[in-house]
């Protein structure tokens, strides 16, 4: 009976006062839908920045170039691309052939 008395008086208040929707249900979902988040640009939307192929070619194949040492040339190559304002970071001399390595007696 102490159930019966308190279901009833919610279950009247339920059909008499009208009240806003639940979190869960369809209405709140529908007025409260988030704003889609923005997509990144995509690189391929944005112009190549970066030299051409036939650029990249004329640098390395360059006749002037053939004729001096692998150091020279090599500086040659950052410099001409250092004016495209790009950095020459993979150098295709090897180092070891730069630096002479003593032993060292331990």
């Amino acid at each position: 009976m102490r159930d019966s008395i308190p279901h009833t008086l919610v279950w009247v208040l339920s059909v008499l006062i009208p009240r806003r929707p639940g979190r869960h249900t369809a209405e709140y979902l529908a007025a409260h839908t988030p704003e889609p988040a923005p997509v990144p640009a995509s690189p391929w939307s944005r112009p190549w920045t970066a030299p051409s192929a036939q650029e990249v070619r004329a640098i390395f194949r360059d006749k002037r170039t053939q004729e001096l040492s692998e150091l020279q040339r090599e500086r040659v190559w950052a410099a001409e691309f250092a004016a495209l304002g790009l950095d020459y970071d993979f150098p295709t001399m090897p180092l070891g052939s730069l630096v002479k390595r003593e032993q060292v007696a331990a």
